[in-house]
């Protein structure tokens, strides 16, 4: 039964973001549950599950969550629909489940990287002072690629200006 416990555990965590929340599991982690251990069939769909969920056996119609004593009220629900009366589907049923594994994250988007990233990140491409800013195998150089290491830049000389060092004599 501890597994049981560790299966229903993982899936009341799922999503919850804080960790040791409380181990009650609402609808739709009930429902993933089921889908993502591959219990739904013909005779137990989705919408049964939903139902089972919702019924007076399992949980009071104000309440939105189930511990796991009334999960295990909803197991026997849930192999009574699929396996028939009877303790063997209600001991079929929780091996299962104890046997499974957590939650999955199948489907979900998965981050890609666009060819304009790697355009504008590709810097064999760069021209000008922005190439000067990298060495030959692309790893930047720091502030050693950002110094103006021009020595008339340095004294404010400007490059059009013709009378340099001129101001101080005619004023």
């Amino acid at each position: 039964m501890g597994d049981l416990e560790a299966t229903f555990n993982s899936f009341c965590a799922f999503g919850a973001g804080a960790k040791g929340a409380a181990a009650t599991m609402d609808n739709s982690k009930f429902a993933k549950l089921f889908r993502d251990l591959k219990l739904l069939d013909k005779k137990l769909t989705a919408t049964d599950i939903d139902i089972i969920f919702n019924r007076p056996e399992v949980k009071s119609k104000t309440d939105r969550k189930i511990t796991f004593a009334q999960f295990q009220n909803a197991l026997v629900l849930v192999a009574e629909k699929k396996y028939g009366q009877g303790e063997d589907g209600v001991k079929k049923l929780k091996d299962k489940i104890a046997a499974g594994k957590g939650p999955g994250t199948s489907g979900v988007t998965k981050a890609t990287k666009a060819g304009a990233v790697d355009r504008l990140t590709d810097t064999s491409k760069y021209t000008g002072s922005h190439k000067e800013r990298f060495d030959d195998a692309g790893k930047g150089k720091g502030l050693d690629g950002r110094k103006d290491f021009d020595n008339k830049a340095e004294s404010g000389y400007v490059g059009g200006y013709k009378g340099k060092d001129t101001y101080d004599k005619t004023h």
